[in-house]
This record gives structure tokens, sequence and C-alpha cells, in this order.
């Protein structure tokens, strides 16, 4: 951007912030930041980084060579530093704009969207341009550990980023991946979630046609052929944008243009089919295979040929925080999740029931989302849960920003789920939890425990509980 030198980032400790910040001061720029929570890694990584970073929001950490004020997602009127950024009329945009503005044009945008699958098939993506050399940049909502770290931008014409319908920044309330100019573009699929700032799927539904809109003409996207809501989207953008657009459908049902077939689901990995190509991955579950077969169509256009993309998928190794294995203790096995929506919750269990077949499950769920706090899927919710052996819930923490009528009912989840003959425990505490769990666990058995936030740390106090545990049941 012409003129500008000194750029400050508003929340620089967020993941994607840090990636971007550490991005602009390797293009010369001098970067500067604030956050509230600024603590290791990321702390320590900026710090390596050459970014100076203060500790609290406050209106002098915008020194007078302020140029240009990058603003997270997180922050809103009434932040000391937003209201001096307001008032002394400096330049700002969000973080979308930012990627946009100094990263994004002239690329070959590889974008990511869906209500579910988004950081997984991201990283599979990602890690197959990684793999075969094409040195791609991307932005992930996660750490995939082939690639180590969340987010870089290189000099490849390639970049890759997960598209989130969330809104952009509190002066931009349009989805982040709107921002993004993709040329390729995958929707994995779409159902209400975010309740905080969507009232309707269709809303939701919008937004996607509001995004198939801005895929130019010689790129592509391709859409899940099974779910309903997709079809919807495509029947529209196909009516506004005739031959303008290009959508190809993906999935397992026969009018599927590019159809998964051949599955087959065991404890150690999954493979599939697709237009006739065997593909095997180290990884469980239908949804599994649903985002590989999405990250192997959108990876051809990248020129990648079957036998690149089978060897690289064979050597993905998965997203931290999906399904990830925290630690086996007297033959207990405690496993991280990050569902946090009932059909990622249904998923994530069917997907420990292939891994671990023989063993009793415990699912241990954090309602911390904007959306599970409420009681807009209570039903589902409990049908989802009610795929488990055993649940165990964690006390909603954030009930004081909603109505009384808004919110989720736990005891009610705890009795739907009884009655379907479930044992179900509605927690007081993380102490409490591990206590009650602790002494009614068997060996063998698995504790999936499910949320979109650290849920007070309790996997590492659940293994500690364990191993000083007498005995179990």
């Amino acid at each position: 951007m012409t003129g500008v030198q000194h750029i400050h980032f508003l929340g620089i400790c967020g993941t994607a912030m840090g990636a971007v910040a550490s991005a602009m001061a390797r293009k010369g720029y001098k970067v500067t930041g604030s956050d509230e929570n600024v603590y290791p890694p990321m702390s320590t990584f900026l710090a390596e980084e050459g970014i100076t970073v203060y500790s609290g929001y406050k209106a002098e950490n915008l020194k007078d060579d302020v140029e240009l004020v990058v603003i997270g997602n997180a922050l809103s009127r009434g932040n000391p530093e937003v209201e001096a950024v307001l008032e002394r009329g400096l330049r700002y945009m969000s973080l979308p704009e930012a990627m946009k503005e100094f990263f994004l044009w002239g690329k070959k945008n590889f974008v990511v969207t869906g209500t579910h699958g988004k950081t997984t098939t991201t990283s599979m993506l990602a890690w197959l341009l990684e793999d075969q050399g094409m040195n791609p940049g991307f932005m992930i909502g996660g750490i995939a550990r082939n690639l180590g770290r969340g987010g870089r931008f290189t000099d490849s014409k390639y970049c890759v980023l997960e598209g989130d319908e969330y809104d952009t920044a509190f002066f931009d309330k349009r989805s982040k991946f709107l921002h993004y100019l993709p040329s390729v573009l995958i929707v994995n699929n779409i159902e209400m979630d975010h309740a905080d700032i969507y009232r309707n799927v269709e809303e939701i539904k919008l937004s996607f046609s509001r995004l198939l809109r801005v895929v130019p003409s010689n790129g592509v996207v391709f859409m899940n052929a099974d779910c309903p809501n997709c079809q919807d989207v495509r029947m529209r953008a196909q009516a506004e944008l005739g031959e303008h657009v290009r959508i190809v459908t993906v999935g397992l049902g026969e009018g599927a243009q590019r159809r998964i077939t051949a599955v087959n689901l065991q404890p150690s990995g999954s493979s599939f089919a697709l237009d006739g190509e065997l593909y095997t991955i180290p990884m469980v579950g239908e949804f599994n295979v649903r985002n590989a077969a999405m990250a192997a169509c959108a990876a051809t256009e990248a020129g990648l040929t079957p036998d690149q993309i089978r060897e690289s998928l064979a050597r993905f190794q998965g997203v931290a925080r999906r399904q990830e294995v925290r630690g086996t203790v007297k033959d207990v096995t405690v496993v991280d999740d990050f569902a946090h929506h009932p059909t990622a919750v249904a998923q994530s269990i069917a997907g420990l029931r292939q891994r671990f077949p023989k063993s009793r499950l415990w699912v241990l769920f954090d309602p911390r989302s904007n959306t599970m706090i409420r009681n807009l899927f209570q039903h589902e919710l409990a049908i989802s849960l009610s795929k488990a052996d055993f649940v165990v819930l964690s006390p909603v923490e954030s009930y004081k920003k909603l109505n009384p009528e808004e919110r989720l009912d736990e005891n009610a989840l705890a009795q739907e789920l009884s009655a379907a003959g479930k044992e179900c425990h509605v927690g007081k505490d993380i102490p409490e939890i591990v206590a009650y769990v602790t002494s009614r666990v068997r060996p063998g058995d698995v504790l999936l425990v499910m949320s979109n936030g650290g849920f007070g740390g309790i996997h590492n106090k659940l293994l500690t509980a364990l191993a000083t545990a007498n005995a179990f049941g």
C-alpha cells in the first residue's frame, strides 16, 4: 500500500493476526501490535520476528508514526485503541481486507468454506501443494501437523485459505470469505450456525450466494452434491450467473458429477475412490473421506496428478484438536476434538466408533459457542450426544449474553438423554467433572472431550487424575 510504513495490529496475538503481522514485517514494514492476552507461544514468535507487542489496550500504544491500523474481529467500540483510531482519523481496515490488499491480489486463491470440515480440508489442500513442491501461502484456523503453523504467505502464485462465514469486523458485517478473491472455491456443506449474527439458515445461504458471485468465469466451485442447502445455493447461482459460474458437484450420491465410491472405513484409516482413482487417508470417518475428496478435486486445479495426490494424502498427519489423542493412561484414552455443532458432534462420535470399535465412549461436552449456548439445537444436540455411551456436560459460562428463554437447558438435555437410555451428568465445575469421570471409567474406555475453547485444561487434568487413581469403576 502506497505511503504506509508503520502498521499497528489490534488483537495481534490471534493465530491469523500474528501470521499476517509476521508476513508484513518480513515484507519490510514496521509492525507493532496490542493484545490483552500476551503469552507464549505467540508472544515468543512475534518477539523473534522483531515485532513490539504492547500488553493491554491503551491509546498511547498508537504511536505518532502509525499510518495503518489492522483491527481484529474480536474488538469493538469502547476499546481504548479503537476509540483512539476513530478520534485521530487513522486509516484502518479489517484483517481480511489486509490479507486481500497485501497478499491476495493477482494470486490463484483456493478458498475452503462450509459449516463443517473447513480446517481439515484447508490443511489437506495446503499440504498437497506443499508436499509437491509448490510452496503455497496458506491461512488455516488450526495447526496442520505436516505444516507446523496456521499461516504464512509466500511468493508462490497459489494461496490456500480457510473461508469463514462469520462477520469481518465491528465495522464490516459481511462474511470474511467475501474478501478472499477465490479462483477455486470449495463449499463443504451449509447449515445453520453462528446464531449470534444469523437469524436463520436462509441468511447464511444468502452470504454463500454472494460469495459465488465473485468467483471468476475461469474459476471453479466444488460443491457438496449431497447437501440440500448447497444445492439451493447452486441453483440460485446458476440462475443468476449462467455460464459465468462453473460449479462441479462432489459427493456420494448418484447425481454427483464427481462421485465418491468404494468407501472403506477401518480403525486405522479410510479409503475411497474418486473418478475411479483409489485414495487412502490415515484418518477415520466418512466426513474425512468427503474432506479428502474435496481437497483432491481442488488440487487438480493446481495441476497435481492423481498419483501425486495419492502419495501426499497418504502422508497427511491430521490437524491439532481434530480427534487428537492427548494421552492414554491405564488403558483409558483421552481424545480432544473441536466439534461444537450437533452435526459435527455426531460425525466425531461416529469417527471414534470406527477407530475404537470395542470401547465404551464417553463424551465430555462444553457448550461454549454462540450457537451452542442457545436452545436453538437443543433436541438435535441430544440426538447427536445419544450416540455416545456416557455424556457429561460442563456448566455454561456465558449465559449472561442471553435472555433466559434463549438459553440451552442442560437439565432438560440430560433428561432427554436419560429417556433415550443414556447416562448424562451435568457437571458443577472442572474438578467435579474430573472426579466424577475418573470414579466411573474402566480400562478400555475412550474419553472424547469436545469444545471450541480450552475447557479449563481438562485434558491434562483427566490424565493426571487417571494416573493417580487407585482403581476404576
